[in-house]
């Protein structure tokens, strides 16, 4: 879907978090010891995911008041709950790391099919172009995922 410029590397990142999901997925699939997960999954949340979510939160949630950018404030809080139990748990529980999978995925497609394509119909050009201009400030975080343990191939 094309994207407006302004808010397009956000939607660079969810390509990132989908392949978060897939790398916890197919790592499961595979029986790859969870730790090793449980280590991928709280550097990428530190090194992306977090980063992400405050940029969405300061440039584009609290511009409108809707229920649309409530749902994705919400789904945000119960994401960070989770990688906070699964950083917490030294008990490596697989349910929890398919079930942050599951919640990412669902999150990023609803703010790609719907949530962002409301917002860049609602926000006037001046609105997305500061928008655009304070992302550019504030993303400074890598386009890629440079984690070293690949333990999904």
């Amino acid at each position: 879907m094309k994207r407006d410029a302004n808010i397009a590397p956000l939607s660079r990142d969810h390509h990132h978090s989908l392949l978060f999901c897939w790398k916890i997925r197919r790592g499961m699939a595979k029986g790859v010891d969870l730790e090793r997960i449980r280590l991928y999954i709280i550097y990428f949340y530190k090194t992306h995911l977090e980063k992400h979510f405050l940029e969405e939160e300061a440039l584009l949630f609290r511009v409108i008041d809707d229920p649309l950018c409530l749902r994705a404030l919400e789904e945000h809080r119960r994401i960070r709950d989770l990688v906070t139990a699964i950083e917490g748990n030294d008990t490596q529980q697989a349910e929890y790391y398919g079930g942050l999978a599951d919640l990412v995925e669902v999150h990023v497609r609803f703010e790609e099919r719907q949530l962002f394509p409301f917002l860049e119909q609602r926000l006037s050009n001046e609105q997305l172009s500061k928008v655009g201009d304070e992302l550019n400030r504030m993303h400074d975080h890598p386009a890629s995922d440079l984690y070293e343990d690949d333990f999904w191939n």
